[in-house]
């Protein structure tokens, strides 16, 4: 049994807390934020237990194994690195950190702490992302031409994510929010990015995020990378990962939906029934075990960081 604490029970700290309590090999046993009454209904749910408002002290806890931090970016780091001074296992939501340079300490000081150390980086758990790999794998697309990532937002931040830093220049915007999560899969799947150019549209105001990105990266081969992405505009929220082949198109559409289709035939939807996608929590729970994990380290987050920071300049 993993004895898990929780750090951070706003929307994407509570989203994890299903997965560990459906789970028989883990448990949830302290919960922190810095909201008492948020801290203290969490814990009643999960049945009387306990709760801080000081994050310090869920890590002192001594019952707690492994801390699940999900706060906002900026804090990461702090926090993190009081995790592992305290040698116990950690999973920290993306991105890894606020800078590449948070990011590389937590890095080094994860590996020399000898403990388990993955970021929270969803789409590699999910069956459609899991099957675009196996095609891209297979050479589903043949020579690939181009890979082209497309995020369109009518609104942002969205109406179920409002809060005081996700539509802010330091640690939000869609290009951290979004966009990390398709540079992680980039690197997983076709390797790293070089010659990386970015132009963002930035409002006036300097503590507002971006509302518009166009950048062009490229492939160890040259194969060429577009990212584009807008805010504030008609139409329905999309999400559009993309690799054009000689020989036919992949593309994984709003997180869970696969198209594809060879050259000169339609784009339809690929079925993902026959896809046994890993579960986060059970490689978590080989990881502490010392067994062989499907699990994305801090290095895997340094290296989306140092992308994700070209594009935000």
């Amino acid at each position: 049994m993993i004895y898990i604490g929780i750090i951070g029970l706003g929307a994407i700290g509570q989203r994890l807390i299903k997965q560990f309590s459906e789970h028989e090999g883990v448990s949830v046993v302290a919960v922190c934020d810095q909201l008492d009454s948020l801290a203290k209904d969490t814990a009643n749910q999960l049945g009387g237990i306990q709760f801080y408002t000081d994050y310090k002290r869920l890590i002192e806890d001594g019952k707690v194994e492994l801390v699940y931090v999900a706060v906002p970016p900026k804090y990461h780091h702090a926090i993190v690195m009081d995790v592992l001074r305290a040698k116990k296992h950690v999973l920290c939501e993306k991105p890894l950190a606020n800078s590449v340079e948070e990011a590389e300490e937590m890095m080094q000081a994860a590996k020399e702490a000898g403990v388990v150390h993955a970021m929270n980086f969803p789409l590699n758990y999910g069956q459609a992302a899991a099957k675009f790999a196996a095609l891209i794998g297979e050479g589903y697309v043949g020579p690939l031409r181009r890979l082209q990532l497309t995020m369109q937002f009518p609104e942002w931040p969205r109406a179920w994510q409002k809060n005081d830093w996700v539509g802010g220049r330091e640690q939000g915007g869609f290009v951290l929010e979004v966009g990390v999560h398709f540079i992680q899969q980039t690197l997983k799947v076709f390797g790293n990015l070089a010659n990386i150019q970015t132009r963002l549209e930035l409002p006036d105001d300097p503590s507002h995020c971006e509302t518009g990105i166009i950048a062009t990266a490229e492939l160890a081969d040259g194969t060429p990378v577009l990212i584009e992405g807008m805010s504030g505009m008609a139409g329905k929220e999309h999400i559009g990962f993309t690799a054009f082949g000689s020989d036919g198109v992949l593309t994984l559409e709003n997180w869970g939906t696969l198209r594809g289709g060879k050259t000169g035939e339609p784009l339809v939807e690929m079925s993902i029934a026959d896809v046994a996608a890993p579960r986060l929590v059970d490689e978590l729970d080989k990881a502490v075990k010392g067994q062989a994990a499907e699990i994305y380290d801090f290095e895997v987050g340094y290296q989306s960081q140092v992308v994700l920071e070209a594009l935000r300049k």
